[in-house]
């Protein structure tokens, strides 16, 4: 007797990238960044957004071709019509909801995509933050390559997050030891999220997309306790009393 295969959807969080024209121009400052968080893209599902963009297969073909080069590897392509879209193309992707920048598209920046569901039904809609009281509380550092997500509310560290780790949150961010790594708060779009660390050392911060890298931090902040926040497009670090 055969075996049933199950199939069960399961939520992602993915980062969207939205480029650009002139391609050369956006992916210069692609590259940029790269440069300014080493490993940022690597192991991260990305979902790529040409809504928008004037451009034909042969255009696109072209960017996937230079993101593959970057170690950029694409999930899918969201806002794409259909005669963009060729054979040995990632997929197209629809229905996707928005959950904030994590990165300068993190970051984004870029936005969050997802894809779930129940008896192989699929989605690329990510899951509704829930209320504001939410919240996750980590009682042991984050080391060197750990990430944690928790994109309903707010994330408490009760140690230190080490370097080449990662805290995404989609409120506010409190670390009460070190931060080396990467803080991303307000990934869920919620640009009144606040960052608070006792050491500051962080290769990147970021809230609601905009971010700051380590050359980006003022020197003077440097191994302070801090708190980040946003005013309007500009996010702002001073150090706490």
């Amino acid at each position: 007797m055969t075996k049933p295969v199950r199939l069960r959807g399961r939520s992602f969080l993915a980062l969207v990238l939205s480029p650009e024209l002139p391609f050369s121009d956006w992916l210069a400052s692609l590259d940029d960044l790269a440069r300014r968080s080493t490993g940022f893209f690597l192991g991260r599902p990305i979902v790529l957004d040409v809504g928008g963009l004037e451009i034909d297969r042969e255009q696109l073909a072209g960017l996937l071709a230079e993101l593959s080069k970057r170690n950029v590897r694409i999930m899918g392509i969201e806002g794409a019509a259909p005669s963009l879209l060729g054979p040995h193309m990632p997929p197209e992707m629809r229905g996707g909801r928005s959950a904030g920048d994590i990165e300068p598209s993190d970051g984004a920046a870029q936005t969050a995509a997802a894809s779930d569901g129940d008896g192989g039904q699929e989605s690329a809609a990510a899951p509704a933050p829930l209320p504001a009281r939410a919240s996750l509380i980590v009682d042991s550092p984050v080391r060197s390559g750990q990430s944690i997500v928790f994109p309903d509310g707010d994330v408490t560290v009760l140690g230190s997050v080490g370097s080449g780790a990662e805290v995404i949150a989609g409120g506010s961010i409190h670390i009460y030891g070190s931060l080396r790594g990467r803080a991303l708060a307000g990934s869920a779009g919620q640009a009144g999220a606040r960052i608070f660390c006792r050491k500051l050392e962080a290769e990147l911060i970021a809230i609601d997309g905009l971010y700051k890298t380590a050359e980006d931090i003022e020197g003077a902040l440097i191994g302070k306790s801090v708190q980040a926040w946003l005013d309007g497009d500009e996010l702002k670090t001073v150090a706490l009393a």
